[in-house]
């Protein structure tokens, strides 16, 4: 739920820096302002970056979950923002958990029972019930057909990506590795990632130059403290004490507690099909821990 709660006040702040600079651009920012944070939490609290002793298959689960997660897995999610939308991409997104739940049934052998899937299932019955909420007539940001495609694709294969990184995060951690090394070690992975992709691309000086507009450096350490910073450390602290899908899924309710903040800050209407949407989630969580 801490990490819900996070994420929710990173979208705000993630939202407001990137129609500044872009979401691209931004993405090549928040990963290693949160890994400059990490690391000084890592040497404060224990006078080290990491500790001693990390085999060999741990730090390749997190370098790969990193990557898969953190770098191709939010880059395929912030495009499909861009080409369908904010919405239908989160639409989309809400089958994470159960992708999380499958994988992690294979990889790790974690099973769940009746009460675990039914909460599953209604928590994101929830969230699809607030996302799938029809944009206004005449909306000019609705997907056009021939990015439609390519758009959904990409937001399957962003969910596809968070729910693989997150469960091999949780197979590199094990029982002996902390969640907040191991989340130092997937941003740095994803750091590499995100500016290898730009060297390739050969626009990290474009990015640099955005350091330039200040309310969106300063929206971005907002959205980087709340989310890469807390928020994945809260993550895998979630995934390392309970089933994979059942983090997944309490995680996948940000739509939902995203509604207060927007009416704050957007002044945005709610409809009753969204408070409706809200109720249905949160019953839905309240199973997963009742479970």
């Amino acid at each position: 739920m801490a990490t819900a709660v996070l994420w929710s006040f990173t979208s705000i702040f993630f939202t407001s820096a990137g129609r500044r600079i872009g979401s691209y651009h931004l993405n090549k920012f928040r990963i290693p302002i949160a890994v400059v944070f990490l690391a000084a939490s890592l040497y404060i609290t224990s006078g080290r970056l990491l500790p001693e002793g990390i085999a060999n298959d741990a730090y390749i689960y997190l370098i790969i979950s990193g990557i898969i997660g953190l770098t191709l897995g939010d880059l395929c999610l912030f495009s499909a923002f861009v080409m369908i939308g904010t919405r239908l991409t989160l639409l989309i997104f809400s089958v994470s958990p159960i992708v999380a739940a499958i994988i992690a049934w294979i990889m790790l052998g974690e099973t769940l029972g009746i009460f675990p899937i039914i909460g599953i299932m209604v928590t994101i019955g929830g969230v699809v019930w607030v996302t799938a909420e029809r944009a206004p007539n005449g909306n000019s940001n609705e997907p056009k057909d021939d990015k439609k495609a390519l758009g959904i694709m990409l937001a399957l294969l962003g969910a596809a990506g968070q729910a693989t990184g997150l469960v091999l995060a949780k197979a590199g951690m094990g029982e002996s590795l902390a969640p907040l090394p191991a989340t130092f070690i997937r941003m740095v992975a994803a750091t590499a990632g995100i500016w290898l992709i730009g060297f390739i691309k050969r626009d990290n000086m474009e990015t640099i130059r955005k350091i330039k507009d200040r309310r969106a450096m300063l929206l971005a350490l907002g959205g980087s403290i709340c989310g890469p910073f807390l928020g994945v450390w809260m993550s895998l602290v979630a995934v390392k004490n309970t089933e994979a899908g059942i983090a997944a899924a309490i995680m996948a309710t940000v739509p939902i507690l995203v509604i207060p903040l927007v009416i704050i800050f957007y002044r945005e209407k709610v409809s009753l099909k969204a408070a409706v949407g809200a109720v249905i989630a949160v019953g839905g969580v309240a199973l997963l821990f009742l479970s």
